[in-house]
C-alpha cells in the first residue's frame, strides 16, 4: 500500500518527531502490535513510602508483559500474540516487595492477513518487584493454533528468509510512513519475536516498551542452517516517550528454542538468553495448550 500524496523526506533536525509519527501510523494501519492507553505511573499515598493500589492500566501493563513472555517462550513468529482485552484481575500489594497480579485476558493473532483473528485466552500471574525490571510470570494459554500448523507456517517463513541474499543488510523497517514491504515482512516478524525478550526484561510496573522501527538489519550465513541476525530495534518507552536503541543478536530455527543476546544503548554489558532454558524465564514452567 502506497502512501497518499508525494512522500516528503524527513528533516534531519526532527528524528524523534518522525519516529512518533511512525508509531501513530503503525497503530492506525495495523502494521504492528496495537497499543493500549499508556500506563499511568503509580505513586504511594502521600506521606508514605508504600505503593498505591494497582489501577486498570496496571492490569493492562501486566497483560502486555505476560504476552512478551509468551511470545519469547513460544519461539515462533507464526504464533505471535497481541492483547485483545483484559477481562478480570486482582492483586496483592506488598509494600516491601511489589505487586502480585492475577488476571485473565483475551488475545488475538498478530497475523490478521486472512481476516480471521485466532482468539485465545490466558490466565497469568505477574509479579512486579519494586523498582526492578523483568517481572516474574507464570501463565497458561488456551485457544492457540495447532502445533503442526504453526510449525508449517514457521518453515514457510524460514524458507523465505533463507532465499534472501547472504549477508543481507537492510534498514528502515517499517519506512517513515509505516509501510512494511512484503519482501522484508519475515524480517520484521522475526525481529518482533526477538524483541519480546528485551521488552519483557525491561518492563516495570511504571514503564513498558513498543517496537517502533528496525534501523539496521544484517543477516549472517551459518553452517548449521539457522537464521542468524544482528539488528538494531528502536523501542518506544512509555510513559517517558523516549526512543531506546537496542542491539540484538538473534538465532532461530523452526521448532528450536530462540536464542537472543542484546545490549541497549545505556547498558554496559550484554544480556543473553534462550527460550528453551529457565535462564530465560526465572519463573516456573509455563503451560500452553492447543484446542
Amino acid at each position: 500500500m502506497q502512501p497518499a500524496g508525494n512522500p516528503v523526506a524527513p528533516g534531519p533536525a526532527r528524528p524523534y518527531a518522525q519516529l512518533l509519527l511512525l508509531l501513530l501510523l503503525l497503530t492506525l494501519r495495523g502494521a504492528a502490535v496495537p497499543l493500549q492507553d499508556p500506563a499511568v505511573p503509580l505513586q504511594g499515598p502521600r506521606g508514605t513510602d508504600g505503593p498505591a493500589p494497582p489501577s486498570w492500566a496496571m492490569l493492562q501493563q501486566a497483560a502486555r508483559v505476560a504476552l512478551h513472555f509468551f511470545n519469547f517462550h513460544s519461539g515462533s513468529p507464526s504464533e505471535l500474540r497481541v492483547l485483545a482485552d483484559v477481562q478480570t484481575g486482582g492483586w496483592q500489594v506488598d509494600p516491601q516487595r511489589g505487586y502480585h497480579i492475577n488476571l485473565v485476558f483475551s488475545t488475538e493473532s498478530y497475523h490478521l492477513q486472512d481476516g480471521k483473528p485466532r482468539l485465545g485466552k490466558c490466565f497469568a500471574q505477574v509479579f512486579f518487584q519494586n523498582q526492578k525490571p523483568r517481572p516474574a510470570i507464570t501463565m497458561t494459554c488456551t485457544g492457540l493454533s495447532e502445533k503442526n500448523r504453526t510449525l508449517q507456517e514457521d518453515h514457510l517463513l524460514y524458507e523465505q528468509l533463507k532465499q534472501m541474499k547472504d549477508a543481507l543488510t537492510v534498514g528502515g523497517i517499517p519506512d517513515d510512513y509505516g509501510n512494511i514491504d512484503s519482501s522484508v515482512r519475515p524480517i520484521w516478524d522475526l525481529a518482533v519475536l526477538g524483541s519480546s525478550y528485551v521488552m519483557w526484561e525491561r518492563t516495570t510496573q511504571f514503564s513498558y516498551y513498543y517496537p517502533l522501527q528496525l534501523s539496521r538489519v544484517k543477516q549472517w550465513k551459518t553452517s548449521d542452517h539457522a537464521i542468524d541476525f544482528d539488528y538494531t530495534v528502536l523501542l518506544h518507552e512509555f510513559p517517558t516517550q523516549e526512543i531506546v536503541p537496542c542491539h540484538i543478536h538473534l538465532i532461530w530455527y523452526p521448532g528450536k528454542p530462540l536464542k537472543v543476546k542484546y545490549r541497549c544503548e545505556e547498558m554496559q554489558t550484554p544480556v543473553e538468553a534462550s527460550s528453551g532454558t529457565e535462564e530465560g524465564s526465572a519463573v516456573a514452567p509455563t503451560e500452553f495448550s492447543n484446542f
